[in-house]
Formats: C-alpha cells, structure tokens, sequence
C-alpha cells in the first residue's frame, strides 16, 4: 500500500521541485506514510538516468511512466493500474498534465486529491495554455499547496476555496558546518560570483552576463559562472562570445551536487525574471552566501533587503550591476548578509519544518491525529 502518490512531468533530469519531492519519502516514513515518486518523461530521455541517481541518493522510490507529450494519454492507463497496485491514499500533483490526470483517474479509484502550486514562470511556447487549464483544475483538488503567499492570493482569486489552500514554502535541508562550507579564493583573486538554475528565458542569465561584462568595463576583477542546463544555452553561449568574455564568464552545464559551485564563489545572484520560491537561492543563502536577488515571485517576502541579502528590481541590468557593486565595495557587508541569511534558512525554511505542515494537511484529509 502507498499512502502518497507524488507525480510530476519532467523533461531531463528535472527541476527545482525534485529538490522537494525526492526528499519527501524518507521523512514522511517516519510520520508514518509510505510514499512513492512517479515521474512522466520522454521515452529515452537520457535525463531520466540522473534522476533516478539523485532519488537513490535521496531513498526515495520512484517509478518510471513513459509519456510521448501533452496529448499521449497512455500514462492514464499506466498510471490507474498504479493506483490500485498500491492502493493510493493520496495522489499528489506537481503540474498540469498530473492535476488532470489525478481528476480523471479518481473516478475509477477513489483517492484524496493533493496538488502543489510552484509558480507559472514559464512563458514560452505553448506554456501560456497548460498554465490557463492548470488554474481551473485547482478549485476542483481537496488540497492546494502554494509555495508563495501571492500563489496563494492568485489561487484564492481563480476560485480555490480557503480552507483548501494552504501557503507552504520550498525549504531546504541545510548543511551542517558553517565554518567548511566555502573555501574562499586566495587574496587578489578577485570575486566570483555563482549562480544557477534552468537555462531559459525567465531565469535572465542574459541579463546577468552583461551585468558581469559591465562591472568588467568598470574595472572590478570578477568572473561569473552559471550551472544548469536548458533551451536557452546556445543563445547564453553566442552572448559571452559577442561579448568577448569566454575567460571570465562560463556556463558549467548541470551540476549533480550545486554545493559545488556554492563552495567556491564568494557572491550568489538570481536574475530571475520571473520566480516561484526558488531552491537555489535557499541553499545559497544555508551556505552563508551574500545573496543579490530580483524582487519576483516570493523572493520579495522571503529577503530583508540589507538584512540578509540584497534585492534589485526585474529585468534591469543596471539593478544588477548597482547592487553587486555594493558587494564589491564593502567585503564586510557580504559576510554580515551572509551569516544573516543562513540564520533565516534554519529559523524559517528548514525541510523539517516544511514536512511536519504537510503531514498535517495528510492528517487532516486521512482524519489522521496530528
């Protein structure tokens, strides 16, 4: 038996949110739910390989569903004979595709209907589309999990009963030792600054090299480098090409363990266009990083500007280029944003704490005692 169904739709090795989903299991076994992780993807999908590496890493079992695109229904199929294998209690969507698919398949198997809202960042293609058929399934789900209160304020708006949304924000499993988490560059090395996420439109690494090309043509001796992988590369490539900058600005590709990069840059930036809560910059900041961030999605509630980071307004080089200076110019500012911004992972967005809201929303569905 399976008390929790998470499923979610990937291409590659997925995103942020497998950050969340693949560490679930192992603690909600020690709530007393057993979990299990179902993940629709390409057929052949070289990406699945790393996946199914990180869920081992993680302990979390997952199951592969094969899914040729948007209109293959064929996982429905798969997926309903899931269900009644494992006898799902509670099926717990990710996306779109699995909100539908959860909807339909509780008319042959009776489930409770969970589904996490992460954020309607992406618009490209035909993105705008799933995105409009995702906001009128959500009225329709027992629970709405909502990584950001302006989620949760916009899910209200779409007809989402309040008692049935809930605010849960992404949280992180913090490294343990403070003192070892960087090796800061020798003196004279100049500043690095970090950065990662999905290479595309919305995250604007576009913006963030030219932020670099410019503090460059100032004269600060810095280097920039972006992990991740994305549709975007080729384009983000041809720039730092145009720009003459291949010795100071690089994209690594994607990083199966990102406390890589975080170890050995001294600043981290998200340039994010637009953002739910993302992960990347909570682990930043549980590594004692200065953090520079745009002002979108959740991340405006989450960062006290001064306190334990910087913010800058969207989609503005000059925001960028103004607040990384600030960084430049005052060492001491970065070390005191830094181990303020470490202090808010632990008292706010522990993993732990995330785990105990969420099996109290199990609770509540599964008439369970708290």
């Amino acid at each position: 038996m399976t008390d929790v169904l998470h499923v979610r739709t990937i291409v590659g090795h997925g995103g942020g949110p497998e950050k969340t989903i693949l560490r679930s299991p192992r603690r909600l076994a020690e709530r007393g739910y057993s979990a299990l992780c179902a993940y629709l993807h390409p057929p052949d999908d070289p990406g699945l390989v790393e996946l199914e590496r990180r869920a081992a890493r993680a302990q979390a079992p997952i199951v592969s569903v094969p899914d040729r695109g948007p209109l293959d229904w064929r996982p429905l199929g798969t997926l309903a004979r899931l269900c009644r294998a494992e006898k799902v209690a509670i099926w717990h969507a990710h996306d779109y595709k699995t909100n539908l698919l959860g909807l339909l398949l509780r008319r042959s198997w009776p489930m409770r209907l969970v589904t996490t809202v992460h954020g309607w960042t992406d618009r490209t293609g035909r993105a705008p589309l799933y995105h409009w058929l995702d906001r009128r399934l959500l009225a329709h789900y027992d629970r709405v999990i909502c990584v950001t209160e302006s989620l949760r304020e916009e899910c209200l708006g779409l007809g989402t009963p309040t008692e049935r949304c809930h605010f849960v924000p992404n949280a992180i499993e913090a490294p343990a030792d403070p003192p070892a988490l960087r090796r800061r560059g020798t003196e004279g090395a100049g500043c690095r600054l970090g950065a990662v996420g999905r290479l595309s439109p919305e995250k604007g690494f576009d913006l963030l090299i030219r932020a670099a090309d410019e503090l460059l043509r100032r004269g600060w001796d810095v280097s920039l480098r972006i992990a991740g992988d994305g549709p975007a590369r080729a384009d983000l490539e041809r720039l730092i090409g145009d720009l003459g900058r291949g010795d100071r600005i690089a994209l690594v590709g994607h990083l199966g363990d990102p406390g890589e990069l975080y170890r050995d840059v001294d600043a981290f930036v998200l340039s994010s266009r637009r953002e739910g809560l993302p992960n990347v910059l909570l682990e930043a900041m549980a590594f004692a990083l200065p953090c520079l961030a745009t002002k979108v999605g959740g991340v405006g509630p989450m960062l006290r500007n001064g306190h334990d980071g910087l913010l800058a307004e969207p989609d503005s080089i000059p925001a960028l280029v103004g607040g990384l200076e600030r960084l430049l110019e005052d060492a001491s500012l970065g070390a005191r944003l830094g181990r303020a911004a470490r202090e808010t992972v632990l008292r706010t967005y522990s993993f732990e704490r995330r785990m105990q809201r969420i099996c109290e929303i199990y609770d509540a569905l599964e008439g369970r005692a708290s």
